[in-house]
């Protein structure tokens, strides 16, 4: 019995010279950026998330879904689900400015700085002022919650150079830190046992201080810097924290009470830091405008992005018990908030039969698109139909085809299995529309049947031409060089004593000539190039 005819596989193409990395593709996916304009045009000083709570069963029954974006002032909370404002909190005097609104993290209540020096906590709900504390007597630029542990506990760093603990029930701060020398616009809890008693601050003083309120008001460890400090992030193990001092950021080690790396990616001065991808990745902003991206290993740049404001806060909002990066949300010195959102599952369908159904209403081709919807819906209907048929207890059988479905070949392979050669080339470059992969796989086999030049040899001037532009618009593909090289060298050797003839052959084969020779020259730059850098990096 004679073997069925199988197609020609496909020529696997190689990646192109900058393909995009993994990193790069998943930051290009948060897209359907919405733009949101503050009140009175007040620049996005803060944007925080609420932490994950210990309980995941409480992210039902809480409100945690939520962020705050601090401006002017005024505080804005948005949904993390719909990105819609719900409620605002302007409980502030007319010349004052909040700072550092901060969510607990059972959704309940909201704590915020000001210029006044006064801090204030709110029920986000009735938006009730729950406690005013006015111990600091400069403006207080960082409120944040406990992030394990206790749910009243805060801290606050102030521009009177004081860092302090608070209890929510009490009336007056539980630990006081003495020692920065200038304004503290920085600080967090750091992560782990016992975070609610360890501290860290930044500094204009150029210091990140490191507390511990069991241990008095002196700080426990010192860091020296050559500039003042914006913004301090601790990692989640607990050892490692990232200062961002001017335009660059610094990597410590707590452990060996050292710097671990220089990150020097910045143009301008770096004034936001904060953790995405469950602590793998972590984003920086910056007054040059941009936001990049860097991976926890060894600290490089794996991704970033553009915006046409300095930038002066970010935060990427989760999504769900698992805190999967849903929005990234970065505040501007223009007074405009950029929320751009990822989507995900039946989301992303969604999205891509909306952006579908668009294209065809401009194009005007709508019934062409509900044709195709019909006919895919069809297909389903009798992909499933019978599915949920359970049988009457009789065995059915049922023979199929042995040798699958077949299915008809193109032209051009019918052609190549008749043993037209010739016909099968032609074909395969003029078909419209143009395929480059059916192409290189014709070539590729009649390379391997030996029958190239029969393929070639005998042409005319209309039937050389074409085959010569194809080859003067994929030469400069490096990708195919070995390939190509072969097509062209054998037609030099088939036509060369009939140049002169035809000047239409003559100028393509000129404009190949010139292409080849320009590839060439390129060549060359990039192993000059590559053997210029393997030198710096054998100088390292």
């Amino acid at each position: 019995m004679a073997a069925p005819v199988e197609r020609l596989h496909p020529v696997k193409l190689p990646p192109g010279l900058a393909p995009l990395t993994a990193d790069q593709r998943y930051w290009r996916s948060f897209k359907s950026q919405q733009l949101v304009p503050t009140p009175h045009s007040s620049p996005v000083t803060h944007i925080s998330f609420p932490s994950a709570p210990s309980n995941p069963l409480a992210l039902t029954t809480g409100s945690a879904d939520a962020f705050a974006v601090t401006s002017g002032a005024r505080i804005q909370i948005f949904s993390s689900r719909t990105r819609r404002l719900l409620r605002a909190i302007t409980r502030f005097g007319p010349d004052d400015h909040a700072h550092s609104g901060s969510i607990r993290r059972d959704g309940r209540v909201l704590i915020a700085g000001s210029d006044s020096g006064a801090i204030q906590a709110f029920d986000i709900n009735s938006r009730a002022i729950l406690k005013t504390w006015r111990e600091h007597k400069q403006p207080v630029w960082v409120t944040k919650w406990c992030p394990q542990g206790d749910l009243t506990a805060a801290m606050s760093c102030s521009d009177d150079r004081t860092v302090r603990l608070w209890d929510l029930p009490s009336e007056e701060s539980q630990w006081t830190g003495l020692g920065h020398g200038d304004y503290v616009r920085c600080g967090d809890f750091m992560p782990g046992q016992g975070s609610g008693n360890l501290l860290v601050s930044g500094s204009y003083d150029q210091t990140v201080r490191l507390w511990d309120s069991r241990a008095g008001p002196k700080a426990a460890m010192i860091f020296q810097h050559a500039s003042t400090v914006e913004s301090v992030l601790p990692m989640p193990g607990g050892t490692t924290l990232l200062a961002a001092v001017d335009n660059q950021i610094n990597v410590l080690d707590l452990v060996a009470a050292k710097p671990l790396e220089r990150l020097q990616n910045h143009q301008k001065t770096v004034t936001s830091l904060c953790l995405a991808s469950n602590g793998t990745r972590v984003l920086s902003g910056a007054l040059d405008g941009h936001v990049k991206v860097f991976e926890t290993m060894n600290w490089s740049v794996v991704a970033g992005l553009k915006y046409s404001s300095p930038v002066l806060s970010l935060c990427v909002v989760g999504a769900g018990v698992s805190r999967e990066d849903r929005h990234l949300a970065v505040g501007l010195h223009s007074g405009v908030m950029s929320i751009r959102t990822r989507l995900s599952g039946q989301q992303k369908v969604q999205a891509r039969e909306k952006e579908k159904e668009i294209k065809a209403l401009i194009e005007g081709t709508t019934e062409q698109l509900d044709r195709r919807k019909s006919k895919k819906r069809k297909k389903q209907e009798r992909i499933l139909r019978g599915k949920e048929f359970t049988g009457e207890g009789v065995d059915i059988v049922i023979d199929g085809n042995q040798r699958g479905k077949v299915r008809k070949g193109t032209l051009w392979e019918k052609a190549l299995r008749e043993g037209r050669y010739a016909s099968a080339l032609d074909l395969v470059i003029t078909a419209q529309p143009h395929s480059k992969q059916n192409t290189l796989t014709l070539i590729t086999a009649l390379r391997h049947r030996s029958a190239l030049r029969t393929a070639l040899k005998g042409r005319n001037e209309e039937e050389l031409e074409p085959i010569l532009k194809w080859l003067n618009k994929i030469v400069k593909d490096p990708r195919h060089i070995k390939l190509i090289s072969d097509v062209g060298l054998l037609i030099l050797d088939l036509y060369a004593q009939h140049l002169g003839e035809a000047p239409i052959i003559d100028k393509l084969v000129k404009k190949l000539h010139t292409a080849v020779r320009s590839s060439a020259e390129y060549s060359q730059q990039a192993h000059s190039t590559l053997g210029m850098l393997d030198l710096l990096k054998a100088g390292e």
